[in-house]
């Protein structure tokens, strides 16, 4: 599976005509795609592409290579979507990753159902807040939150939700609420997610925009953010499907409902070979069918 992989990934170098295209195209980082290359051309024994500063280009072996390979992977698909058609019913290991508060808060109380009504599949599930590589990494698929980049995987939206700023009724009564989300500089911000930097997103004079904000905490986990702001430590801007249920009971309090950002997704990706797996199809159906368009709000 591997090396079909690395196929994969040096046919798209060489029809991108670089690292950057090819990592672009397959949702990879450009530093994982020539390093996949350089593994298969040390497994070949043969240099199968020539690197300038500018663009790559293929040597004469890696031209063959390369009609062979496009040959071998089409053929595989071809395969791939016989067996599924003969074989509709799903079976086999299913790995997937979501983010941990969705898996905690929304998978974990839906997988039995799944496995009552699926009992040949296996499920190795992941929940990690970090952005998965699912063909570097092996995954079959994965649930992800927000605006997808572009990249060569599958995406169905499984549900909508909504992401909004909040704020305990202790802390607002303390420090007054942001009228703009220019008044976030003066506040102190919860912060979930990763990087130096982190921006939230508002609608502001009708144009998404992300606005910087700082704070003395950081997490990657959603649930420790609504936990530290029902604490009264500060304002945070979480999806729905976390602070729905404190905002219902009074803990949570919107703020800046005027400016609150487009409604983002959850979706289920997936990469292109895997389209034809029938356990990946009834699970993706799956959690349509269970979430839907009220479910995570």
């Amino acid at each position: 599976m591997v090396q079909l992989e690395d196929m994969r990934i040096f046919v798209a170098a060489v029809e991108a005509a670089s690292f950057t295209g090819a990592a672009a195209r397959l949702g990879l980082s450009k530093q994982f795609v020539s390093k996949r290359v350089m593994a298969l051309e040390e497994q070949l024994g043969a240099r199968l592409l020539v690197r300038t500063t500018r663009r790559l280009s293929v040597t004469p072996v890696g031209r063959d290579y390369f009609e062979r390979v496009v040959q071998i992977l089409a053929d595989v698909a071809d395969a791939e979507r016989i067996v599924a058609s003969q074989n509709a019913k799903p079976r086999g290991a299913l790995r997937v990753t979501a983010p941990m508060s969705f898996g905690t808060m929304h998978l974990g109380p839906v997988i039995p159902e799944f496995m009552h009504r699926y009992d040949e599949v296996t499920l190795d599930i992941d929940l990690n807040d970090r952005t998965v590589d699912l063909v570097g990494e092996g995954y079959d698929m994965g649930v992800r939150i927000g605006v997808l980049s572009d990249s060569s995987l599958i995406a169905r939206r499984i549900a909508p939700f909504d992401m909004v700023a909040c704020a305990s009724p202790t802390y607002l009564a303390q420090y007054g609420s942001p009228e703009t989300p220019a008044d976030l500089a003066h506040h102190q911000c919860l912060l979930y997610g990763h990087g130096k930097s982190v921006e939230w997103p508002f609608a502001i004079h009708g144009r998404a925009r992300g606005v910087p904000v700082t704070g003395r905490v950081r997490v990657n986990n959603g649930e420790i953010a609504r936990d530290a702001a029902v604490a009264g430590l500060g304002v945070t801007m979480l999806p729905t499907f976390i602070v729905s249920a404190a905002l219902a009971s009074g803990q949570l309090i919107k703020v800046l409902e005027p400016y609150e950002p487009p409604k983002g997704g959850v979706f289920a990706v997936y990469p292109q070979h895997r389209q034809s797996s029938a356990a990946v199809r009834a699970f993706v159906d799956f959690l349509v069918e269970r979430f839907g368009e009220e479910a995570t709000r």
